[in-house]
């Protein structure tokens, strides 16, 4: 979880791309208002952020589909994965807030999508893991092929951005999934599948150190955020009974609003200062 500009997953940038695909139906130059929508300062403070977002969703999926009838809960999500969304889109440039709030209703609305395909329409938790990977890849490679990057740092467009989100979404799902595939199906519980987790989001960094592409190790990283956020937070809010402490789901919720919250606010003054710094620099 090193600072952006030094080795880790936070430089991915566009120059690890090969020169002749960095052009491919790339834009002369970026519409202003599409400029810096996306955190690109990569610190431990975002993949902190991160993982609480993927734990608040998950408890607050649950939480929702207990408290309410399914439809109704599933409609809350929807509707407020689509106004997080369009506030995220109509922002002129990047703000934290708008930005974080985005990813947590993504994190909702991505386990309830996942919860949706096993709990009622049926299917394992090992075949949505794969479909979902599948998909993710899909979107990837149509990424890639239509931009020439994966970098977040060149989320110049609105197509990018659209791209971005895409992937965001789909690796929610994922981690949603292959967290519930760790626990359940292979009935590790949800204590052992974070600390699994928590190994195995340390594997793209070394990888990284060995010369594995920053672009690369970045969404491997984000990918798994998804499953070590979730599979704590449920160890948190799950009864005793199924291996939990029994905090309850809403109780969790709640905390990691909180703590979201602060985490967010603590950005978005890192990004005031940074706006001021740069507008205030001979070079800026």
């Amino acid at each position: 979880m090193e600072q952006s500009g030094q080795p880790g997953y936070g430089n991915a940038v566009a120059a690890d791309t090969p020169g002749p695909a960095r052009h491919r139906r790339t834009p002369a130059a970026a519409p202003a208002q599409a400029w810096g929508k996306v955190p690109v300062q990569i610190t431990a403070w975002f993949w902190l952020t991160k993982v609480l977002t993927t734990g608040m969703g998950e408890t607050t999926s649950d939480f929702l589909g207990r408290a309410l009838n399914p439809a109704v809960a599933g409609a809350i999500g929807l509707l407020g994965l689509v106004g997080a969304l369009l506030l995220q889109f109509r922002t002129p440039r990047y703000s934290p807030w708008i930005y974080w709030f985005a990813v947590v209703m993504v994190s909702v609305f991505g386990t309830m999508a996942a919860d949706v395909v096993h709990v009622i329409a049926g299917v394992p938790y090992a075949v949505s893991t794969v479909a979902f990977a599948v998909l993710l890849a899909v979107v990837l490679v149509a990424w890639h092929r239509s931009e020439g990057t994966l970098s977040i740092h060149s989320i110049t467009t609105k197509r990018r951005e659209r791209f971005y989100w895409a992937t965001v979404l789909t690796t929610f799902a994922l981690g949603t999934a292959c967290g519930d595939l760790t626990a359940g199906t292979l009935h590790l519980g949800y204590f052992s599948s974070g600390l699994l987790f928590t190994v195995a989001i340390a594997v793209p960094a070394v990888a990284r150190v060995m010369g594995l592409n920053a672009v690369a190790a970045f969404w491997w990283a984000y990918v798994l955020t998804r499953p070590l956020g979730a599979s704590f937070a449920d160890w948190m809010g799950v009864p005793t009974h199924r291996g939990g402490l029994g905090w309850g789901t809403g109780p969790v919720s709640l905390a990691l609003a909180a703590l979201i919250v602060v985490a967010v606010g603590y950005l978005a003054v890192e990004h005031r200062r940074s706006d001021a710094a740069t507008e205030t620099s001979p070079l800026g």
